[in-house]
């Protein structure tokens, strides 16, 4: 078989004197930028594609000597499926959409589940748990279909699983400037929140801003409380790292909520009885909304919040990785220094409105669809089926994500359960209909720079 050197398969096809042939494979070598690591390197990448624009299926791999000699010497009339068993990588539907295979991402308050993370710390894949393929590979190859051109600005698609336990599974209390997110509850965990109710700090609490004159004392005040409480994290956090270098363990590594109980016993209560004290204090400054299952949370830049623990969402965000953090209850891990003063002087102090969902519309009374979040860049709905239904996903000019939440779902001969998530081409190939049985609940998120 023959093997093409191009820039991507979107420019390969784009050149008219290049034509799909059913029956025949056709196979590329591509240069990969792979910008997220901690030392950026090209990649050079072997794809090999099979069917036409309505059935285009493909494989990706590194372009190695062996994995090189075993395409050129594959026929170009072969099984794609049996080259795929040789190349170890799974068959891509480029047409239909490809199934995420999620990272996950240690927290120290839990765990972060990346289906479109694309960052240093970890890559998210596509294909299935047996085989799969990163996913920035398959954008380098298909760029325009599956990323609008721009593969860095694929919207991020993850879910935030805090522990269940009070205080070390709580989030940074943290503030963006570029990012917006949606989080969309899927669980509450009963041990937790008995009530089924848990809850976020969002935002500052209305009755402490009454409480004086100006926003600027209201800020000066709260930045004192968490100075106060720093001082006193600081001294726990350093006695901690001692018991761990004692133990021959890595002090920025999160440890689990048993193993850190036990650490404290070696620090003198007092000290604990204080930080406790100082905390409540300076969380008193902080709002509480509850949340329960099905609950929605629009997040707007300049608002500081913070998830509490044993409340799980997925949560569709802008793909900056930046933030503020104004304060922490734990070590944090990732950087030495708190960015309260950064944050208080850009922050929102007035409390925001509740997200405000454009409402229901219904389909035939088959289908109940919601826009939950109309962002500058990305929007998400949330659909659900009154009555087992179908939603058409093809021809859409931009890609699209979809996650399952509950119930019986499927696209194509993809089962979706809880939690599994999709990526969709533009303009997917007829028939790329998802099918909801009764009750099912699935969202659905589009960019909005779609392609001219």
């Amino acid at each position: 078989m023959k093997i093409y050197a191009a820039l991507s398969l979107d420019a390969f096809l784009a050149d008219t004197s290049h034509q799909l042939s059913a029956g025949e494979l056709l196979a590329l070598q591509f240069e990969h930028d792979a910008y997220y690591l901690s030392e950026p390197k090209t990649e050079s990448l072997l794809a090999v594609i099979s069917g036409t624009a309505n059935n285009l299926q493909g494989v990706i791999c590194r372009a190695t000597k062996g994995t090189l000699e075993a395409v050129q010497d594959w026929p170009s009339s072969a099984s794609l499926a049996h080259l795929a068993q040789v190349l170890a990588a799974p068959v891509l539907d480029l047409a239909a959409g490809v199934a995420l295979v999620p990272v996950v991402i240690p927290k120290p308050w839990g765990r972060e589940i990346w289906y479109t993370g694309i960052e240093v710390r970890g890559q998210a894949g596509v294909g299935n748990e047996e085989l799969s393929t990163p996913l920035p590979w398959l954008l380098s190859l298909l760029p325009e279909r599956f990323a609008n051109g721009k593969p860095a600005a694929l919207t991020l698609l993850k879910v935030l699983d805090p522990l269940p336990d009070e205080v070390f599974g709580d989030l940074y209390f943290e503030m963006h400037e570029r990012k917006q997110e949606v989080y969309v509850v899927t669980h509450v965990d009963p041990k937790a929140w008995p009530t089924g109710e848990g809850g976020i700090r969002f935002g500052f609490c209305p009755a402490k801003r009454a409480e004086f004159s100006t926003d600027e004392d209201f800020k000066a005040s709260y930045r004192d409380a968490v100075s106060r409480y720093e001082q006193v994290r600081r001294q726990i956090d350093a006695k901690l790292d001692t018991i761990k270098q004692a133990e021959g363990l890595d002090v920025n590594a999160p440890a689990s909520p048993l193993q850190l109980r036990h650490w404290l016993h070696y620090i003198e209560s007092s000290l604990q009885q204080e930080e406790q004290r100082r905390r409540q204090y300076m969380d008193s400054f902080v709002q509480v909304l509850p949340l329960a299952v099905g609950d929605v949370v629009k997040v707007p830049c300049y608002t500081p919040h913070s998830l509490l623990h044993g409340v799980r969402t997925v949560e569709f965000q802008t793909p900056v990785y930046e933030r503020k953090i104004l304060a922490f209850a734990q070590k944090v891990l990732t950087q030495s220094e708190w960015d309260t003063d950064a944050a208080l002087a850009k922050i929102n102090v007035t409390c925001p409105s509740p997200a405000k969902f454009s409402g229901a519309a219904s389909d035939g009374l088959e289908l109940v669809s919601e826009q939950i979040v109309d962002f500058d860049d990305f929007e998400v709905w949330r659909l659900r089926a009154v009555n087992a239904c179908e939603f058409d996903l093809a021809g859409a000019s931009s890609y699209q994500l979809i996650m399952a939440v509950t119930g019986q779902q499927a696209l194509g001969q993809h089962l979706l359960g809880a939690e599994q998530a999709m990526l969709i081409p533009a303009n997917a190939c007829s028939g790329t209909l998802i099918r909801l049985e009764k009750g099912a609940v699935t969202l659905l998120a589009r960019p909005k720079n779609a392609i001219d």
